[in-house]
C-alpha cells in the first residue's frame, strides 16, 4: 500500500474503493477467525492478532463512513 494515509486528501471515489476493500478483508478475518476457532487446534496468539487486525480495520472504515456521511443540521 504506496497510497497516502492522510484521509482527507483521497477523493471521495478512492475512499470509496477503499471502503469495500476494507470491508471485504474485515469479513475474510471474520470467516478466518470464526474457522481457526472451530477447528479447535489454533494458536491463541494467532487469534488474538487476527482480531486485533480486524479492530483496526473496523475502526478505519467507521472513519470512512464518517468523512463520506454529510454532516446533517437538523
Amino acid at each position: 500500500m504506496n497510497a497516502p494515509t492522510d484521509l482527507s486528501m483521497k477523493s471521495e471515489e478512492v475512499l470509496r474503493v477503499e471502503l469495500e476493500v476494507f470491508r471485504q478483508q474485515h469479513r475474510d478475518l471474520d470467516e478466518a477467525i470464526t474457522a481457526l476457532q472451530e477447528r479447535g487446534t489454533a494458536d491463541q496468539l494467532t487469534i488474538k492478532r487476527l482480531k486485533k487486525k480486524k479492530l483496526l480495520l473496523k475502526d478505519r472504515i467507521a472513519l470512512i463512513e464518517d468523512m463520506l456521511t454529510p454532516d446533517i443540521i437538523a
